[in-house]
């Protein structure tokens, strides 16, 4: 794949969509890796697809009942807290 599949101006779009402030050095950074992960995209592409179905088993553990945090140690490292809750940034 070349290089121009991502082009620094949408790398730029995609920065400003994740409000993320990137240099002229970081672009171009960007713009190579970027064109990188779609290559590698279209190499899973040429993979041949196998037939079979797999057989689906639950790897997960049980549910066990443990004690939790106190909510005070819970909150005491927040950088904000309110009514006794974690507080984040506000989100538009």
């Amino acid at each position: 794949m070349s290089d121009d599949a991502v082009s620094p101006e949408e790398v730029r779009h995609v920065a400003e969509l994740a409000r993320v402030g990137l240099d002229d050095d970081e672009v171009d950074q960007f713009t190579r890796q970027f064109a990188d992960i779609l290559e590698y995209f279209e190499t899973l592409d040429e993979v041949p697809e196998v037939d079979r179905e797999a057989d689906l088993t639950n790897v997960m553990r049980p549910d066990e009942v443990r004690d939790s945090l106190e909510r005070e140690s819970a909150l005491e490292n927040a950088s904000e807290t309110e009514d006794g809750f974690f507080k984040g940034p506000n989100v538009s």
